[in-house]
């Protein structure tokens, strides 16, 4: 049996107590980016494209490489790719939705299933903030999803986590915010 204490590493080199309190940290911020008003967030973003869409990408070429890793990763949840999520979901990665917390393997079951088909992302604003290896990737969405055989829009801000491994951005977290009066 392959048991880990609490303290073990994994292949990032943090141990389970650093890494909880990664994912919090990236809430907190998270958090405290959302606690902003509207307009604050809308000024410091800049335009993505022609679609009129919103962006901020920190003006670096990594902060556009994980903007286009999220919206890949959208359009492969609503596809139902599985196996183009399963490299780039974490092994130890979180899934918070309104009906609670799931694991990879969990998230990646759900999508594969058809229990929530994630059938269109409309991206309204995204943001992203590096700090070291570790991103933090905000978008305000509207999102058409079946859940439960009932389809569902609902406006979220989906705050996304990722990690540096190697060469490679894997998500660790992906938490839905709905928000209200929209």
């Amino acid at each position: 049996m392959n048991e880990r204490s609490e303290h073990d590493m994994d292949q990032s080199g943090l141990t389970s107590p650093q890494r909880r309190d990664l994912l919090l940290a990236g809430a907190g911020l998270a958090a405290a980016l959302l606690a902003r008003p509207a307009d604050a967030l809308a000024q410091e973003a800049e335009p993505a494209g022609s679609d009129g869409k919103k962006g901020r990408a920190g003006n670096s070429k990594t902060g556009q490489e994980l903007l286009d890793l999220s919206k890949e990763k959208w359009r492969w949840m609503s596809e139902r790719k599985v196996d183009a999520l399963e490299p780039l979901f974490h092994e130890e990665a979180v899934f918070v939705h309104m009906g609670g917390t799931m694991t990879r393997a969990q998230e990646l079951d759900v999508i594969k299933s058809g229990k929530i088909h994630y059938k269109k992302a409309d991206i309204q604003e995204a943001s992203v903030r590096v700090i070291g290896t570790t991103a933090i990737v905000l978008n305000r969405i509207r999102l058409l999803a079946v859940v439960g055989g009932n389809e569902v829009t609902n406006p979220f801000v989906v705050t996304e986590v990722y990690v540096r491994q190697g060469d490679a951005w894997k998500l660790a977290a992906l938490s839905f915010t709905r928000l209200l009066g929209q």
